[in-house]
């Protein structure tokens, strides 16, 4: 007699799966205001992670009126009661990780106990100086052989996903087990880069001792973050936050090609980033601007070279938290937003800075994109036809009134209403916070 097995008819009981991630994504190209949606939510969440880029995205949060700025650590790490979680699909440079830590620590009392709080996944792959030395060169070439750069943040983002895609690149997983075989490697990495970029300077010897230390500090915190994904998601209760960094439009695969990241800033980096199948992606925030901004180079329809572009640059702030640069300002664009939808699938959206709009007589959205007279049927491709689109606009009146004061929808002007309608008929998508100000409470909840 063989052995007999006892069948488990449950198994064939389609499941529901027991936790879903809430996943914050910004809609156009970055700087929406992400990092004031993802406060909120995180005020209560269990779990808070990042799944894709690195330390060039910018996030800032307000907390009793002290400002953090956070880069690589989720902000979430605010939460002294949440476990902040760096996914396998971030690239991490970790002076800059241990920097933002200490410069955050001396702000206020946010920080305190970090590290008690942040796992960071074992197959997270690591930027290192010369990359980011690497990327400054890249720069240069550009400028100088097409007269144009791609206007990357010179943080070795790229690089080391390409190191990544040509596996060759390193791993966390690397850095914290044999470090004499770590040392070989890295030291054929750097070699690799050496003869690729004859002008570049590496001191190999001084980034190795320093990435010794590091590993001393990081090996407490390094987990498999596919069995710690899988554990939050099929254990208890859990309420589990993805901040995304970027943006659609910079998205590798959907954005406006070459002026976009290295990684996927999109709903599939959720997965990819962090090891979590698709049925567990719960609801998807897109977050969207009042208005349109983009840093750096590349196509921007709507964008307005004039008092109303000034308005909106000076009003709204619009300076990099990572660069510092001034951002560039236009209408906002609902062709785009759409798309980005298509993307993602929005369940609801974050409509963010709508005061910066307040003291305008009227506002106008793009609604359709026309090329040589022609409509186009859809967001495009190719960068040469996005520069030549001409953008058909509605015009709504605005409101000429101070919004900062609202809580509720009610508080809003009529024509702020509207405003907040026409949107959400346009992408079939409802809004479900309003922010009208910088703080926490400024985020007015719709429903």
């Amino acid at each position: 007699m063989g052995l007999s097995i006892q069948y488990d008819s449950s198994l064939r009981t389609p499941k529901e799966p027991q936790n879903k991630v809430t996943v914050v994504l910004g809609a156009q190209w970055g700087d929406e205001g992400k990092g004031k949606v993802v406060d909120l939510l995180a005020m209560d969440a269990d779990i808070v992670c990042r799944c894709q880029g690195g330390n060039n995205a910018g996030h800032t949060v307000v907390v009793d009126s002290v400002e953090y700025d956070f880069h690589l650590l989720p902000s979430g790490v605010l939460n002294k009661k949440a476990v902040s979680f760096i996914g396998n699909g971030v690239v991490i440079h970790l002076p800059g990780l241990f920097e933002e830590a200490e410069k955050n620590l001396h702000k206020g009392k946010g920080l305190h106990g970090w590290e008690e709080r942040l796992k960071i996944s074992d197959r997270a792959h690591i930027v290192f100086n010369f990359h980011q030395a690497v990327d400054g060169i890249q720069e240069q070439q550009r400028q100088q052989q097409e007269g144009k750069n791609l206007g990357t943040t010179k943080k070795g983002i790229g690089p080391a996903y390409s190191s990544k895609a040509a596996r060759n690149g390193l791993r966390v997983c690397d850095l914290v087990s044999d470090f004499k075989v770590f040392e070989d490697k890295f030291r054929m990495l750097a070699e690799h880069f050496l003869t690729m970029y004859p002008n570049l300077k590496v001191d190999i010897d001084s980034e190795l001792n320093q990435l010794k230390e590091y590993a001393e500090r990081l090996r407490p915190l390094v987990t498999d973050g596919v069995y710690f994904m899988h554990k939050a998601l099929t254990g208890p209760s859990k309420k589990i936050l993805v901040e995304g960094a970027n943006a659609a439009l910079l998205d590798i695969d959907f954005g406006t090609y070459p002026f976009v990241t290295s990684s996927n800033c999109t709903v599939g980096g959720v997965c990819t980033g962090l090891g979590v199948p698709p049925s567990h992606v719960g609801r998807v925030y897109g977050v969207v601007k009042a208005y349109t901004t983009r840093v750096g180079v590349g196509a921007f329809p709507t964008e307005q070279n004039n008092d109303v572009g000034d308005l909106l640059q000076s009003k709204g702030r619009e300076f990099g938290v990572t660069t510092g640069r001034r951002r560039r300002c236009g209408w906002l664009d609902l062709i785009l937003v759409r798309y980005a939808h298509m993307v993602n699938g929005f369940s609801a959206i974050a409509l963010t800075k709508l005061d910066i709009l307040d003291t305008l007589p009227e506002i106008k959205v793009a609604v359709a994109y026309k090329v040589d007279g022609k409509p186009l049927p859809s967001f495009p491709a190719n960068m040469d036809v996005l520069t030549r689109v001409s953008v058909d606009y509605e015009t709504l009146p605005g409101w000429c009134c101070s919004t900062e004061a609202a809580r509720s929808l009610e508080e809003l002007p009529q024509q702020a209403q509207n405003y907040i309608r026409f949107i959400e008929n346009f992408l079939q998508v409802p809004v479900k916070w309003v922010g009208v100000g910088k703080s926490r409470e400024s985020m007015i909840k719709l429903f």
